[in-house]
């Protein structure tokens, strides 16, 4: 879909053409093409049907507002869930003047929007910025939002509250995990940050720790269970979550949605020690944030090697931030032995998670032929540098 495309999406001819296509969702794409092509041409035809299917996509992130919304491909992938975009929102206090840079589709800038702020949007693709603004008409937020299309290396952030920056982390051969490779590259984003006043940077959630600015607040953030993104905060909006001790970065925050649970350093270690009845699977969050040792302090565990993020302990505790098994046997890796154990038990289906082992779990899978109607979780990890198998079964939530 190029911008002409788009553009013609929001005449009164696209826009019937979309709502046909939206009754169309889930038919035969074939079928789809042919019965609008009997009315429209193919431009707006492709544009309308890939337009549809990418909001039925967006549910997943937007809900409703996905019914009203338009989207790229990439800018739908790239975009905030909308509880995330409005965990951040909430973070900003008052009526202020924020600047988006690389501002997509416009999921942050949304939330920013209806938290009563005034959003001045850039973005370097016309496509994108035409998309972006379209939603915000779409949402009746147009008042709030002006978007332009601009390089956010030539945004000067001084002259508004706080700067918003979520640069691309995609280049014409896919995702990157490289910050010198972000869309601006990393030093242009520094240098963003450091003529604003206060600021939040959307980053990837596996950002290595010596990008992140001496005095930032690093939140990596999990929504439902997986570790969506995370968000640099400098400025009046960093929260100070631990003194300043040693070189690792100590204003770190692990946030769980949609409940809202935040864990930062208490200064805790972890002990190691034997297997216990319970193994507890920190969230992701915990662990990108280096807050393991605290939720063993949650869970009354210890770790069972120094350099795995499985907690094991004798207490039932109920934690958001970890899911909790209950160990039945521990056992030396063996393939021959796991597939023995597994017939005498009678289990047909497992669950087989690993963390510290190289094997391919689709391979093992196989390899167990498993028979039996019974199910159990398989948990592959290393106990001091040797290979275990855990069989356990899984505990209910907290």
């Amino acid at each position: 879909m190029d911008l002409d495309a788009f553009l013609a999406l929001l005449t009164p001819l696209g826009q019937k053409a979309l709502a046909e296509a939206s009754e169309l969702a889930g038919a035969d794409p074939v079928a789809a093409a042919t019965r609008l092509r009997r009315t429209y041409d193919a431009s707006l035809t492709s544009a309308a049907l890939t337009q549809a299917g990418l909001r039925a996509r967006a549910k997943v992130k937007f809900g409703a507002d996905a019914e009203l919304m338009y989207f790229t491909p990439h800018g739908l992938e790239q975009s905030t869930h909308a509880d995330v975009a409005a965990h951040r929102a909430a973070r900003l206090t008052g009526s202020l003047r924020v600047v988006d840079v690389c501002c997509g589709v416009g999921g942050d800038f949304l939330a920013l929007a209806r938290a009563g702020h005034t959003i001045d949007a850039v973005d370097l693709d016309p496509l994108t910025a035409a998309v972006a603004a379209a939603n915000a008409d779409a949402l009746g937020l147009s008042s709030r939002v002006t978007v332009r299309t601009g390089d956010a290396a030539d945004v000067d952030p001084s002259g508004h509250d706080v700067l918003f920056a979520d640069p691309a982390r995609r280049t014409s051969r896919g995702r990157t995990f490289d910050p010198q490779s972000y869309s601006p590259p990393w030093p242009v984003v520094l240098g963003l940050l450091e003529r604003s006043r206060a600021a939040c940077l959307k980053v990837a959630p596996g950002l290595p720790y010596e990008f992140i600015p001496e005095d930032a607040e690093a939140e990596w953030v999990s929504h439902r269970g997986e570790v969506k993104e995370a968000a640099l905060w400098t400025g009046a909006l960093a929260r100070r979550t631990a003194q300043r001790t040693s070189d690792e970065h100590p204003w770190r925050r692990a946030t769980l949605l949609p409940g809202g649970h935040t864990l930062t350093p208490t200064g805790a270690t972890a002990a190691v020690g034997p297997m216990a009845r319970y193994v507890y699977e920190p969230d992701g969050a915990a662990i990108r944030a280096h807050l393991v040792a605290e939720v063993a302090d949650l869970v009354q565990g210890h770790l069972a090697d120094p350099m795995i993020a499985y907690i094991t302990s004798d207490a039932a505790v109920g934690t958001p931030w970890a899911a909790r098994y209950e160990v039945h046997e521990t056992l030396p890796f063996s393939l021959k032995r796991l597939r023995s154990t597994l017939r005498t038990r009678q289990i047909g289906n497992v669950t087989i998670k690993k963390r510290g082992s190289a094997v391919d779990i689709e391979r093992l899978r196989s390899d167990l032929r498993l028979s039996g109607d019974k199910s159990a979780v398989v948990i592959l990890t290393r106990i001091m540098d040797k290979p275990f198998a855990l069989l356990c079964s899984p505990c209910p939530p907290a």
